[in-house]
């Protein structure tokens, strides 16, 4: 079954958000990815680099609190309303393949689902309800 966790989006302040959410939650970060390990990352501004691509603190009995940094500069906008998504933590491809199809449906894909530099299988869309998801298979680790 799928884990569902929020995902927000930060104006370029997700690492001070997220340092605030540490010390209100407590523990470590579970993973913290920024521009700079993005491939192609030669083609940003310098002053994004250091932003955060994707940052994960647990909060719980296996829920995660998720965000990254939505940069103007990258060609991403922010607006309230539309800084937060549900992420969906899925158990196969298969079962990735199936809820992304559905809940799609009639809606926007942003990134339709596929294997990522990060090496996850990964996809993100607005539903037909204008709802932002994300749905992502984590390939076992060997």
């Amino acid at each position: 079954m799928a884990r569902f966790n929020p995902y927000l989006n930060f104006n370029g302040n997700a690492e001070e958000a997220f340092n605030f959410y540490k010390s209100v939650f407590g523990g470590e970060f579970a993973m913290l990815m920024r521009f700079r390990d993005v491939p192609g990352n030669e083609k940003m501004p310098a002053e994004v680099l250091d932003k955060i691509m994707h940052i994960a603190l647990p909060i719980g009995n296996g829920n995660m609190l998720m965000a990254s940094d939505t940069l103007e500069s990258l060609g991403q906008n922010l607006v309230v309303g539309n800084n937060h998504y549900f992420m969906l933590g899925v158990d196969s491809k298969e079962e990735a393949d199936t809820l992304f199809a559905k809940l799609s449906i009639n809606g926007t894909v942003e990134m339709p689902l596929q294997d990522t530099f990060w090496g996850d299988y990964y996809g993100s869309f607005t539903d037909q309800f204008g709802i932002q998801w994300m749905i992502d298979y984590e390939y076992p680790k060997a």
